[in-house]
């Protein structure tokens, strides 16, 4: 069965629960998406205000504190929102990838090739030990271990190597302090589960992302053998062709959505992961071709109309104002900029409760890189 893109992208949404906010708690959606992408720490919150009725940020705060969610660098090796049984059970696939990256030359110009892996993993431990430990005292053992190089490098190094997670106060509503770094297990009272199947994490990922192809699935998680865990999930997965005749595979149990149910205006996080999770993203950007993800830096962020990215908004305070100005990607109809306005309003309030609020909509193609 060849699947268009707009059956693509309706289910993707529904999926993300991106066409209506589910009643599911902040803990339940990010198990579904197998968690946030959290590099930076509004972007979660803007995820999830986006996904679930009435969200409360208080319960990512409160989850962070009382270890019920935790921030870890997991898929694309990137800082991830998830709850304590993902952390335990991902990390474990993703080490052997974070951990071949620091010793290549092409990891900062260099900076770690001829030395040991085992012995700077050693030194990382003997380090870090079993308490939370700020990037700056990191960095200030990194340059007593290697005073020849670049302490910042080592560092990096240590984090790739080491099974860490960011401990608070970073990550709570509105705290953007620097990271403290712990390992996972004195953090969470509990091992690493190597054991659990690649297999079951990428059939979780077509309950969230699917159908998708093996090449979707590789973008998303940076996992090699893909082939081998779609084989071994048998007769779980089905298989669809999308309009190139390139193969897809979905959770045999879940229906694909109605390509004409209507799409909600709503305005993302930057490196959302709706956007990030497919090598192929025509199903959320639509026809043209995808903009680099470099656009999505900065603070700048995407806006979908009808499902498909239409824009990119950036929030500005000064003055106690805050200024959410919108920049198309094309001509919008008056229609479709009024329905923009009243959920931009919703997002700043939601934001910036404490400033004056004002919404901008700018010409197509402004700069918001400011």
């Amino acid at each position: 069965m060849q699947l268009s893109n707009r059956v693509l992208n309706r289910t993707l949404l529904a999926r993300q629960h991106l066409l209506e906010r589910s009643t599911l708690t902040t803990a339940e959606m990010c198990d579904h998406l197998v968690g946030l992408q959290a590099q930076d720490v509004p972007p979660p919150f803007v995820g999830l205000w986006s996904r679930i009725v009435d969200f409360d940020p208080a319960t990512v705060t409160n989850g962070l504190d009382d270890r019920s969610l935790v921030r870890i660098t997991l898929m694309r090796g990137t800082i991830h929102l998830v709850t304590p049984p993902d952390a335990l059970r991902i990390a474990p696939h993703i080490q052997p990838v974070l951990e071949n990256a620091p010793f290549r030359k092409g990891f900062n110009f260099g900076a770690m090739v001829g030395l040991d892996p085992d012995e700077v993993r050693a030194h990382g431990e003997a380090a870090l030990g079993d308490e939370p430990m700020s990037t700056a005292d990191l960095r200030a053992a990194a340059a007593r271990c290697y005073p020849d190089r670049d302490p910042g490098a080592v560092v990096q190094t240590w984090l790739y190597q080491l099974p860490v997670l960011q401990t608070p106060p970073r990550g709570r509503w509105r705290d953007n302090s620097r990271p403290v770094w712990s390992r996972i297990q004195p953090w969470l009272g509990a091992p690493l589960e190597p054991s659990y199947p690649a297999s079951e994490l990428i059939l979780r990922y077509l309950r969230a992302f699917g159908p998708a192809s093996t090449m979707d699935m590789q973008a998303w998680s940076r996992l090699p053998a893909m082939k081998k865990a779609v084989t071994e999930l048998g007769d779980r997965v089905r298989t669809y062709t999308d309009d190139r005749g390139r193969t897809l595979y979905d959770a045999a149990d879940l229906e694909l959505a109605d390509p004409d149910l209507p799409a909600p205006v709503r305005l993302l996080g930057w490196f959302d992961n709706a956007l990030l999770s497919h090598k192929d993203r025509a199903r959320i950007v639509g026809d043209t071709s995808a903009p680099p993800l470099r656009t999505f830096t900065t603070n700048v962020s995407p806006i979908l109309i009808d499902g498909f990215l239409a824009g990119m908004y950036k929030i500005f305070v000064n003055g106690g104002t805050a200024r959410l100005c919108i920049s198309p990607n094309r001509d919008w109809t008056k229609a479709e900029a009024a329905q923009v306005e009243p959920e931009a309003a919703a997002l700043l309030a939601f934001q910036e409760p404490e400033s004056e609020q004002v919404v901008e909509i700018l010409a197509p193609g402004a700069d918001l890189r400011l």
